[in-house]
């Protein structure tokens, strides 16, 4: 086994206290490099750009994914740094050589049939009921986060222009929109259940618990749990599904991108490109189960 890589698994052991399986992991990850090393018969000492982007096409024609080819990147990279400090080498020749881009992840969505069928599962004969109808008007009708559900404030919300004020990340503050379902399921709950709940204890928050200020995002997340079961949806919906939906529904009914950016509150539009993807085979799938010329509709 190489000296070098011997002492650099000890360091990370004992001056970075990384645990064992880490070190395994990295471990192999310089076997492997030392495998593509002695295969060009290279000095690994002497790498430049040219042979460090030939490492990155090699790990590429083994077919790993991008994940497993960041990281194994990323462990050649610490043990180069590693060199350059003891002053065996001069510079790190794998600093220029980007990982590739993470695969992003195409976001769920709910589709409108059970969107409907969650919205009719408050009972809103109840102080709960027309609690879980705010919560679920706030979050599809707004897309909010659910960290930013909890801290809404009486204060923030403006009924005469249906908005509400958000701080989100990074304590961005932002305006986003209700429509007049949420309109009228939040004045009903403020002026009832959310009485009730309080239980004459003063709170500036809009979405309480009995006796307490306000919720916290796990309760939230609970709740919406116990809703699709109620429900009978086979699907993992948590708060967050709902602002992909909100998104996506957007698009499908001509929204503006930029215009789903902004009342998102992200700061990229790459952030939001993503829900293009989701619409557009939503659109697909819509032409193949719908259209008479394609085959399967053929009768």
């Amino acid at each position: 086994m190489n000296k070098e890589i011997i002492d650099f698994i000890k360091y990370l052991k004992i001056m970075k206290n990384y645990s064992d399986y880490t070190c395994i992991n990295y471990q192999k990850d310089l076997d492997n490099y030392l495998d593509f090393i002695n295969i060009k018969k290279y000095d690994y000492k002497n790498m430049d750009y040219n042979k460090c982007v030939e490492y990155l096409i090699y790990l590429k024609d083994i077919n790993l994914k991008k994940t497993s080819i960041s990281r194994k990147l990323s462990s050649v990279r610490s043990f180069y740094k590693y060199l350059v400090l003891n002053n065996i080498i001069n510079s790190n020749p794998f600093l220029l050589v980007s990982s590739p881009k993470k695969e992003k992840k195409i976001p769920k969505f709910i589709n409108y049939d059970n969107i409907s069928k969650i919205f009719e599962e408050p009972n809103l004969k109840t102080s709960l009921g027309l609690r879980e109808r705010v919560i679920l008007e706030i979050l599809y009708g707004s897309g909010v986060r659910v960290s930013e559900l909890v801290n809404i404030k009486i204060k923030d919300i403006d009924f005469n222009e249906k908005n509400i004020d958000i701080i989100g990340k990074g304590n961005k503050e932002r305006i986003v929109s209700f429509g007049d379902y949420a309109k009228d399921a939040i004045k009903e709950y403020m002026n009832s259940s959310r009485k009730d709940l309080l239980e004459n204890i003063d709170s500036e928050y809009l979405i309480v618990g009995k006796k307490k200020e306000k919720l916290t995002t796990r309760r939230i997340e609970q709740i919406i749990d116990e809703i699709i079961k109620k429900a009978s949806i086979k699907m993992n919906i948590t708060p967050h599904v709902f602002r992909h939906t909100f998104a996506t529904h957007l698009l499908d009914n001509g929204c503006d991108l930029l215009a789903v950016k902004e009342l998102l509150g992200h700061t990229s539009l790459s952030s939001t490109e993503i829900y293009t993807h989701v619409s557009n085979e939503h659109l697909r799938e819509v032409y193949r189960k719908c259209h008479p010329r394609n085959i399967n509709n053929v009768k």
